[in-house]
């Protein structure tokens, strides 16, 4: 497969570092209960190439060896993958050039939300997925002009040796510093915020929109709480939970369950703070636009989605693939879907914090610097 490289600026959030060391530690954990049977040779199948971004690296060997040959193999359609930090800048150059040479991409929200409104990208052709593909997929995960790829999350982690007994089951319970004593972990983003409303009383569905009223009740109540953290992470702090820096603290639930796996002394709940999306999506006047809504669609299938999710250790969303799953990964997952059903997970409204408030900036750059000056008062 061709592999051409574009340099750009890494976004907020899990990076593709975070991501290439996902693939390496998880390919040494097996995780698929059933080999996956050969799958695509009906409305899938065709002829010529797929022109694909990668983050590279071992990311890109996982998911070739998962995703994209077995892809080849069933379709026979080529993969060839372009290599970057991110796809939404070195997108608009293309479109700007009016060229455009790449077909399928990932997305981070804010990248959607200018891609998609500038009319940069083409609808999903969702005739091409399978039944179980439909019922497997929750809605909100397939959009118009985007299909979330994978979730990260935040969740509530700590320590065993810290909490030998068992430990906080909630915000409200990590802000209780004389029931669970030891210092707390927050991660260096606004996205703490989410964490700090929770505590302070605020359901899970009533986040958005995150009104400047409650940016100051987040605030009031991270006040509480500045004392007690020692440091802020932007790298996943397990580290510093197993050595004891931390008592208790936020985690990204990828790399927490790969920590858990390898022998972690961590135990961590579904109370999830914030939920983000990573859209893949289809460039307009891409050389190969069907053969990337095909690969979209087998991508997104619950053997395939069982792979995606082994490999990368970020959950794919498919619920079906949990047949497809060895059981301790099947009820790892299981643990995610009570929590939602229990309405314990916060999805992150990418519209919303995309939106132009009156003075041009977005809801997300307005909220960034109120956050970073009180993280400097």
């Amino acid at each position: 497969m061709t592999d051409q490289k574009f340099n750009t600026a890494a976004p907020d959030g899990p990076t593709r570092r975070s991501l290439l060391q996902s693939a390496a530690a998880v390919l040494t954990f097996p995780m698929i209960a059933t080999s996956a049977k050969s799958a695509g040779q009906d409305k899938l199948a065709g002829s010529g190439e797929v022109v694909v971004f990668s983050y590279g690296g071992s990311y890109a060997a996982a998911v070739r060896e998962h995703i994209f040959d077995p892809f080849t193999n069933a379709t026979g359609i080529k993969v060839v993958e372009v290599t970057a930090d991110v796809a939404g800048p070195q997108s608009k150059a293309m479109f700007k050039a009016g060229r455009v040479d790449w077909d399928l991409v990932i997305l981070y929200g804010t990248e959607h939300s200018e891609l998609g409104g500038d009319g940069m990208l083409l609808p999903i052709d969702y005739t091409l997925w399978d039944q179980e593909s439909l019922e497997g997929v929750p809605a909100r995960a397939r959009g118009k002009d985007r299909v979330v790829l994978y979730r990260s999350s935040i969740v509530l982690t700590y320590g065993e040796r810290s909490f030998p007994n068992g430990g906080p089951t909630s915000w409200v319970d990590f802000w209780d510093i004389k029931k669970f004593p030891g210092p707390r972990g927050l991660r260096q983003t606004y996205t703490s915020l989410y964490s700090a409303l929770l505590a302070d009383g605020v359901a899970h569905a009533d986040m958005f929109p995150l009104t400047d009223e409650k940016v100051d009740r987040a605030f009031k109540k991270l006040n509480e709480l500045k004392p007690h953290i020692p440091k802020w992470w932007s790298a996943n702090p397990d580290n510093l939970l197993i050595q004891g820096e931390y008592a208790v603290s936020s985690t990204f639930d990828g790399a927490t369950i790969r920590a858990i796996r390898k022998g972690a002394p961590l135990k961590f709940v579904w109370d999830v703070a914030a939920s983000n999306a990573n859209y893949n999506a289809i460039l307009k006047g891409g050389p190969n636009t069907l053969n990337a809504q095909k690969l979209i669609a087998y991508q997104n299938r619950a053997e395939v989605t069982a792979r995606y999710t082994s490999a990368l250790g970020y959950v794919g969303q498919n619920r079906n693939q949990l047949k497809y799953l060895t059981a301790d990964a099947a009820e790892m997952l299981r643990g995610l879907q009570s929590a939602e059903a229990a309405s314990k997970v916060v999805y992150v409204d990418d519209d919303w914090m995309n939106a132009r408030r009156p003075d041009g900036k977005m809801n997300s750059e307005h909220i960034e610097e109120r956050w970073l000056a009180w993280l400097t008062q």
